[in-house]
């Protein structure tokens, strides 16, 4: 068998697409404070787009409180109007160097808009999946075509790639679930 395909490439690729939801799903807002939820946050430092992280130290010192400890003085307003514009519906309160950021009950609403933007995520990375099984699929169907694997090859790597893409999906789904359960949860 021609070794221009490789199933573990593909399921390391689908794997990848797994990973950034999860990622992306760190960053939704629960009831509950957590560092991972400014990660999405970006502040114009030093004449560039910066993450958050590379100007501050972002702490949870209680369960609904995250502080976040800018090292420079000149920097605070510039990661305050970060904070603002990255739409978490936070708003800072300053003191010193150090931010803090209350984070407020979810009323039922919130949770329902968050819940569409966790399906909106686990839809991309789907998507992703997909496309990784499309161009898997379309790499077996050439080495078909050029006669590099015969046809029993095909559909048996055929097989191996819907395998790998559902058990993708499934993860997925999974990951949602969770995120899902524990946005609801009052």
């Amino acid at each position: 068998m021609s070794d221009k395909f490789d199933v573990n490439e593909l399921k390391r690729r689908m794997q990848g697409a797994a990973q950034s939801l999860k990622h992306e799903l760190g960053g939704l807002r629960t009831g509950r404070a957590s560092a991972s939820m400014l990660e999405p946050v970006q502040v114009d430092a030093y004449g560039s787009h910066m993450p958050l992280n590379q100007v501050a130290t972002v702490s949870v010192p209680e369960p609904r409180l995250i502080s976040v400890q800018v090292w420079d003085k000149s920097m605070v307003k510039a990661v305050e109007k970060g904070i603002v514009d990255s739409n978490l519906g936070l708003s800072p309160a300053t003191e010193g160097q150090v931010i803090r950021l209350r984070i407020p009950e979810l009323n039922e609403e919130r949770r329902k808009e968050l819940v569409k933007v966790a399906h909106k995520y686990a839809e991309a990375a789907r998507v992703a999946v997909r496309h990784v099984r499309r161009d898997g699929l379309d790499t077996i169907k050439k080495l078909e075509k050029a006669h590099e694997i015969s046809e029993d090859d095909q559909k048996r790597l055929d097989q191996e790639v819907q395998k790998a893409t559902d058990a993708a999906i499934a993860e997925i789904d999974q990951l949602l679930a969770n995120k899902e359960k524990e946005i609801l949860t009052v």
